[in-house]
């Protein structure tokens, strides 16, 4: 049987290296992709086998040339793809330049829409193939001091939910993974209401193993939308009976507003 494989943005560091590791150990062949080089460099000497290479995930082309590469040596196959690579500018919306929130929404958004458009063909080829999209619990309710990155995390919860429909027949399983703060370089200087309200709990590790989890055979129907840590779960789970008028006073509550 030929080895499973898989397809990681923003692989050079953060949730996107450990993803990489937590994969590798399980034993697939890995696909490391990121526009930093140095980065990627450096996980070849945790991951001799892996296929790296530099992927700007704005760039349909590329796009198209590194699946084109990562599934030839795959044998063909592509059985995950993990759509990572992310950006984010915390602060007040009308304080945060125009060209900053503008290149947020290219990257997390127009990229994953990019990635699962142009890895569809591949993903379709494979039998029983797996699409895992970082969201965020800032997609439960708007996020004051994150105004941009939350409503690119909306737009990722919409079009994993969509495709998830539109793929089934394909035999291709859309899911989207849900983290609050995560121990990274994203969020070392950060300093907001919520993560003052919050704290930041989780590692990247944490977030690798729910992504592993959510690909892996289940005995029971599983959701789409898959939240990471007990603080998210609580969230995510609460959001699902409480009026909007609750999750706005929460969500300023915690933000201080």
């Amino acid at each position: 049987m030929t080895r499973r494989s898989v397809f990681i943005t923003g692989a050079a560091a953060g949730i996107g290296r450990a993803i990489a590791l937590r994969f590798a150990e399980a034993g697939y062949l890995v696909g490391a992709y990121d526009v930093d080089t140095v980065g990627l460099a450096s996980l070849l000497g945790e991951i001799p086998e892996a296929v790296t290479g530099e992927l700007d995930v704005r760039d349909a082309e590329a796009w198209r040339d590194r699946l084109a590469g990562f599934t030839d040596a795959a044998g063909g196959r592509l059985d995950v793809l993990v759509n990572n690579a992310g950006v984010l500018r915390s602060g007040l919306f009308a304080e945060i330049p125009l060209d900053v929130q503008r290149t947020i929404v290219d990257i997390n958004v127009t990229g994953v829409l990019t990635g699962c458009h142009t890895a569809y063909p591949h993903l379709r080829a494979t039998a029983g193939a797996h699409v895992v999209n970082l969201a965020s619990a800032s997609a439960i309710y708007g996020q004051p001091e994150l105004a941009t990155y939350s409503a690119t995390k909306f737009a990722v919860r919409g079009l994993t939910e969509a495709l998830d429909l539109e793929w089934q027949d394909d035999d291709i399983t859309v899911r989207a993974v849900w983290p609050l703060f995560v121990a990274t370089a994203m969020t070392e200087s950060m300093d907001i209401g919520t993560t003052r309200a919050l704290g930041v709990h989780l590692t990247a590790e944490d977030v690798a193993d729910e992504v592993y989890d959510v690909v892996q055979p289940h005995r029971l129907p599983q959701p789409v939308h898959r939240a990471v840590g007990r603080q998210a779960k609580l969230m995510l789970a609460g959001a699902g009976f409480a009026p909007r008028w609750a999750l706005r006073a929460l969500n300023g509550r915690m933000a201080g507003h």
